[in-house]
């Protein structure tokens, strides 16, 4: 069964943000590698890789991480995910599902098409211990510049794919609100991914009576889930790009034509994200551990986060930097 988040529960605030200024817009997914660098790609193409953030780093701590480039994908990078050979998954939304090799900066293709169809819109990714990889196309109808127009006229037409090894591309699961991050359970029982149009996180069954079964993991989220990863202690951290917007839900439950018109209005204003960062903590039963909002007009839209010696690293796909802070103790029941 679903849960649904409660609106009464109390959030607790994001702690400070420190930013981390990178050389190109747009750090649209975080991740951390086995050394403990944070990896992440920017619009114009590089895989950055960051040096371990020092001990502690706090508000105004000295230092800022030295980032290499590792890779240039000569697409778009998003949601990135680090193997256990060394190599980096990386979704382009521009190329498709990409492997790069750090060592070289190697780029090879794994899936550019679909059911005989372009890959377009790749979004996140995460590799299984038999390496299969799931990853999530966000719309089939627009590419990632008009990601706006999938929100606003509710198309349904994001993927869940499967890649298994030696194998071609396959949708597992198809209509998806805007399907972004996607996550394995710690025993790998189901995968997880986000709806984004939705406010939802669904689950589709990987083992056990339920194979092939899909349900929501959590419901009625408080805001837009974005990309997700898997802390060290099994919580699924989710990115919230914005809040919950009630006027966007009330277009959800208009007539398509009057959804185009919205898109058709704003594609032309391009609306500046609102100034507020949150991030939520979910465990594998769909429990809420934690809730971390704060107002934060110098960090707009966090798009992703990855939880990493104790703090929490953001990426936007608005910014020119990651952000840093603290990770709090779950709020006592």
């Amino acid at each position: 069964m679903a849960n649904t988040y409660e609106t009464s529960r109390m959030t607790t605030p994001l702690p400070p943000l420190r930013p981390v200024p990178l050389d190109g817009r747009g750090p649209e997914d975080v991740v951390v590698d086995s050394a403990g660098r944070v990896l992440t790609g920017v619009e114009d193409g590089r895989i950055l890789r960051l040096a371990p953030f020092p001990e502690g780093p706090e508000e105004g701590s000295a230092g800022t991480p030295r980032a290499e480039v590792i890779a240039r994908t000569g697409g778009r990078p998003l949601g990135l995910e680090p193997l256990a050979d060394g190599g980096v998954l990386v979704c382009d939304a521009r190329r498709g599902l990409l492997r790069v090799e750090p060592s070289d900066g190697t780029v090879r293709t794994l899936a550019d098409t679909v059911d005989g169809a372009p890959l377009r819109f790749c979004s996140n990714a995460v590799a299984a211990a038999d390496g299969t990889v799931y990853f999530s196309v966000s719309s089939r109808r627009y590419p990632l510049e008009d990601w706006l127009g999938d929100i606003l006229e509710h198309t349904g037409t994001g993927h869940l794919v499967r890649l298994r090894p030696g194998g071609t591309p396959e949708v597992v699961l198809d209509g998806l609100q805007f399907a972004n991050g996607v996550a394995l359970a710690p025993d790998e029982s189901f995968v997880t991914v986000a709806e984004t149009g939705s406010r939802r996180l669904t689950r589709l069954w990987l083992t056990g009576p339920r194979t092939g079964q899909q349900d929501v993991l959590a419901d009625d989220l408080p805001g837009y889930p974005d990309n997700m990863s898997r802390g060290p202690g099994g919580l699924f951290w989710v990115a919230l790009a914005g809040p919950r917007s009630a006027s966007l839900d009330r277009l959800h439950r208009t007539k398509p034509a009057l959804r185009h018109a919205a898109w058709s209005v704003a594609r032309r204003v391009r609306p500046r994200p609102g100034p507020l960062a949150g991030v939520m903590g979910i465990d594998s039963s769909g429990r809420v551990v934690h809730d971390l909002r704060r107002r934060s007009p110098d960090y707009r839209m966090v798009t992703s986060v990855c939880e990493h010696g104790g703090h929490l690293v953001l990426g936007s796909l608005h910014e020119r930097a990651l952000a840093v802070c603290e990770l709090p103790s779950p709020p006592r029941d």
